[in-house]
């Protein structure tokens, strides 16, 4: 029996009082844990993009606003050739990774021939192998077995070789929601399996595609193991050189490098956000 006009929390057993008081502990903890998180990933690179403004040559202490730093990097013939030589590798890599991965993919769907669990096993190989054995593995076959000369066909060679995969793996996945009358359907419509592939199955699987794109651009931007063993003296990509100047010392020029590629891939995510919503308004 309830005595009138008592509220409905009063009567509750202290089971469930107990049970709202720990999950309400339990999210305040979660909210906690969560904010460490983002706070350990953040403030570094909030630090970074504010001490790219700073009038110090040494980043130890504050001392005055200044773009001088800036205007050193964007007069720094070094590191200017070699961002111009890590878009150079990047393009090209991602054009042949995006083709070779969606074609891979594609025969690998849609034909059938002897030893095609295995060769699918060999393509999957570059995406676990650590990226040193794959750099030294490379380095032996154009010096040794090829004779090819260090530079940007063999640092394309190799970008390409750990980036198709990527692509192959998201254009497969695609692949498996794929309506297996929808090639026979435009065939019949009058369309050659070259164009009902170029029609109906490309246009299907865009969205696989630029995401397997825009992530070999990515890997291949980043690249610095493989590209070690792999480039020449004239193809020294932006990494490398960004590592060269780190081991000698903090230098102010990389902060406002770093601050310009973290609002280069800020501005990048909110535009594709903004494109993505007015597609789907």
């Amino acid at each position: 029996m309830t005595v009138a006009g008592s509220s409905p929390l009063a009567t509750g057993t202290p089971r469930s009082r107990r049970s709202l008081s720990g999950s309400r502990l339990q999210g305040i903890s979660f909210g906690i844990w969560t904010a460490g998180v983002f706070a350990f990933l953040y403030i570094p690179i909030l630090l970074l993009v504010v001490f790219s403004f700073n009038s110090s040559r040494l980043n130890i202490r504050w001392e005055g606003f200044s773009l001088q730093w800036y205007g050193a990097l964007f007069s720094n013939k070094v590191l200017i050739t070699a961002f111009q030589n890590s878009l150079i590798v990047a393009s090209v890599t991602t054009v042949l990774a995006t083709i070779l991965g969606t074609v891979g993919a594609w025969m690998l769907y849609r034909y059938r021939f002897p030893f095609q669990r295995s060769l699918g096993l060999l393509i999957f190989i570059p995406m676990v192998m650590p990226e040193v054995l794959m750099g030294v593995s490379l380095l032996v076959l154009f010096v040794q077995f090829l004779n090819l000369p260090l530079g940007y066909t063999s640092l394309v060679i190799a970008h390409t070789t750990f980036c198709f995969p990527f692509v192959l793996v998201g254009v497969q996945a695609r692949l498996q929601g794929l309506d297996p009358f929808l090639e026979e359907a435009a065939m019949d419509l009058g369309a050659t399996p070259v164009q009902a592939f170029w029609k109906v199955i490309v246009p299907y699987l865009m969205p696989a595609i630029v995401s397997g794109a825009l992530m070999s651009f990515t890997l291949s931007l980043d690249e610095y193991i493989v590209s070690v063993f792999t480039t020449g003296s004239q193809s020294q990509t932006l990494p490398l050189k960004v590592y060269g100047m780190a081991k000698v010392g903090l230098n102010p020029q990389l902060n406002a490098l770093s601050a310009l590629f973290i609002a280069a891939t800020f501005a990048a995510a909110v535009a594709g956000q903004f494109i993505g919503k007015r597609k789907h308004s």
